[in-house]
């Protein structure tokens, strides 16, 4: 059934099959009738960083950028859902065309450049929905914002989001925001990180109620940029890390070579072995003491395992759930729960 879904999407802009494939998915689980489509919610219970989620399957943060579908997508089978990457002020993100389906390489350019309603809007769309699954959400700075001051727009977005999130992701890897990436590095990771703790622990004081730090990585890292960034992580004190985001490079497999030339993050199948490289070595460097989400090119259940196997605690999937719909969620759910 998706297949032939997929089909008649594909023949759209991505970003408006993008757009309408949501808003279809929540009128179907408003009209009670996603579940004819999808299986039930595998459960694999497993607890990571003081959270029970139902099972190790998640989606990963940008395809609800601005959490209006959460219940929907809660009903696809994931055991947790990131929303996101959501800045403290509404911004329309990069000009149009942003987003690039290479299909013979089963991947995904995307330079959406963080467009989002602004964290209040965000917030409203929370506050509408059931929450019916354990919650992520990501965040950044505006474009606008100078990278001396992106501290501010971290610590205005955790202020808002505290008290509605399971996990709040700390995103400084995304490549299509202009200087971004510079913030895992040396010094200024330490004094980020080291503000961001301490407004944590101000409001699990206020509001009684711990919210884990997960900071987002990318797989663009040389193995002593990956050693540096896990001392800093370990020093701070991180609840968790995901690895990773998308890669600014383009390997030398891709058949898709016109559109390999977009700018922008590429994800999807070609970023798999990348992905899990950077994950070998970042386990290792953290020597099991603040646990990883594994993100990158998961198309099956054995690729699951195999990130799994590399030490993380829990998966996170997007352009696989895109080229292979709700059944590749049951699919790794129920791998992961057979191991």
């Amino acid at each position: 059934m998706y297949l032939l879904l997929r089909k008649l999407l594909f023949t759209l802009d991505a970003e408006r099959a993008h757009e309408l494939s949501l808003k279809a998915l929540s009128l179907f689980e408003r009209l009670g009738l996603l579940r004819l489509f999808v299986g039930k919610r595998v459960y694999a219970p497993r607890t990571v960083m003081g959270i029970k989620f139902p099972n190790a399957v998640g989606l990963a943060a940008g395809l609800d950028k601005n959490a209006g579908h959460i219940d929907a997508l809660s009903h696809c089978g994931f055991g947790f859902i990131e929303v996101g990457t959501v800045t403290p002020l509404a911004q329309p993100g990069n000009d149009k065309p942003r987003l690039f389906r290479l299909q013979q390489d089963e991947a995904i350019i995307n330079r959406m450049g963080f467009n989002n309603d602004g964290v209040a809007a965000l917030v409203e769309n929370i506050k509408r929905s059931r929450r019916d699954c354990v919650l992520g959400i990501n965040i950044g700075k505006n474009k606008d914002t100078p990278l001396e001051n992106a501290v501010d727009d971290y610590l205005a977005c955790m202020q808002q989001v505290y008290q509605y999130a399971d996990y709040i992701t700390i995103n400084i890897s995304s490549p299509n925001t202009p200087g971004l990436r510079e913030l895992q590095h040396g010094e200024g990771l330490s004094a980020l990180l080291s503000q961001l703790k301490t407004r944590q622990q101000v409001l699990a004081d206020e509001q009684q109620c711990y919210v884990p730090l997960v900071v987002k990585i990318a797989p663009d890292l040389d193995h002593e940029e990956i050693q540096d960034i896990a001392q800093r992580l370990l020093a701070a004190k991180i609840d968790g890390v995901i690895a990773s985001n998308t890669t600014s490079s383009r390997p030398a497999t891709l058949n898709c070579r016109q559109l390999a030339q977009e700018s922008g993050g590429l994800s999807g199948k070609p970023v798999f072995e990348l992905s899990n490289q950077v994950l070998t070595q970042l386990v290792a460097a953290l020597d099991n003491k603040i646990p990883v989400i594994a993100v990158g090119g998961i198309f099956s259940a054995e690729d699951a395992r195999q990130k799994m196997a590399c030490g993380a605690s829990l998966v996170q999937i997007y352009t696989g759930f895109i080229y292979r719909g709700p059944a590749l969620i049951h699919d790794c759910a129920n791998m992961l729960k057979s191991l």
